[in-house]
């Protein structure tokens, strides 16, 4: 049988054929260590469970485009004198109250820069009757955000006056920069912009611990804030729901929100009455605004989001 076999193997090389695979090893594939890392984590995926969707989806408001939710509230809320004075902000003319806008966005991160959109847009002003008018623009989808942007910009008109906190480093230039990506002109262009960090800066830095919304409020208005959800915490809130988590905590930056324009309406009024800051033993302020204000003025948006927050502290 030995001799048999041994005859065959030796018609089947003088035939060209190449010996059985039990007798030769096949190569071992020379892959590099990026593709393998690929190819187990394509089988771990594989082998994981079945993404599951959460059965509170609920998005509070009116649906007005596809992924785009519009909520409304009219409140009473700290009515506010015809005129504001702007001396505090070193402007030289005082400004109707019903031009102003109060704005503040929550964003899909904090990083800034092109990758960084705003996935709810929160605006508020004064009625005729001095209610508080507060609206939030809310997108459930990546492709809602041109339509989000375009409502935004139906709010807003040549004379209106924008306030904010620290939304000249931020908020602004992030919404100038999705615009742009949307080919959409920009409505924020030409206006005035009362950005309250900076007047509440000059006066009370290295008096209080900081100088955050959160911390004028608390100083200035009495507000503390029960089970809030923190500003760092929108994003992740935003990309749980995306990825089919709760509406849970979605629900909470709006109302984190929602404060945050209340918050900005009162502190505007409590410095407005307050007047012009002239620091202890200076000469009288003039009317140029400081380094870290007119270095937010005119840019895009912040590399990093810490940066913008230096100005905060």
């Amino acid at each position: 049988m030995s001799a048999l076999a041994d005859r065959l193997r030796q018609l089947r090389a003088q035939s060209g054929l190449s010996i059985s695979a039990a007798e030769v090893a096949p190569p071992k594939p020379n892959l590099a260590a990026d593709v393998l890392r690929l190819i187990q984590g394509r089988s771990r995926l594989q082998r994981a469970e079945p993404r599951t969707f959460s059965t509170d989806r609920f998005v509070p408001g009116e649906e007005i485009a596809s992924g785009l939710f519009l909520t409304e509230a009219v409140v009473d809320w700290l009515p506010p004198p015809p005129v504001i004075d702007t001396a505090f902000a070193r402007w030289s003319e005082p400004v109707a109250s019903g031009r102003l806008v109060h704005f503040d966005t929550e964003t899909t991160g904090l990083a800034g820069g092109t990758g960084t959109r705003a996935f709810m847009i929160g605006a508020a002003h004064w009625e005729a009757d001095g209610r508080f008018r507060l609206r939030q623009l809310t997108i459930t989808t990546m492709a809602a955000e041109t339509a989000m942007l375009q409502a935004f910009a139906e709010w807003l008109r040549e004379d209106t006056v924008l306030v904010s906190y620290n939304g000249k480093c931020y908020d602004a230039p992030l919404l100038a920069t999705r615009y742009r990506l949307a080919r959409l002109p920009n409505p924020l262009i030409g206006l005035g912009h009362l950005d309250l960090l900076h007047p509440v800066r000059r006066r009370w830095k290295g008096v209080w611990e900081n100088c955050r919304l959160a911390t004028a409020e608390r100083q200035l208005l009495k507000v503390v804030r029960d089970d809030d959800l923190p500003g760092s915490e929108a994003p992740a809130a935003w990309l749980t729901f995306l990825r089919g988590g709760p509406a849970t905590d979605l629900r909470r930056v709006a109302q984190h929100n929602a404060q945050d324009l209340r918050s900005l309406a009162g502190v505007l009024l409590h410095v407005s009455a307050l007047g012009e800051y002239v620091p202890t033993k200076c000469k009288p302020a003039t009317h140029q605004i400081d380094d870290q204000e007119q270095a937010c003025v005119g840019t895009s948006a912040p590399s990093s989001h810490e940066a913008a927050l230096q100005t905060v502290r």
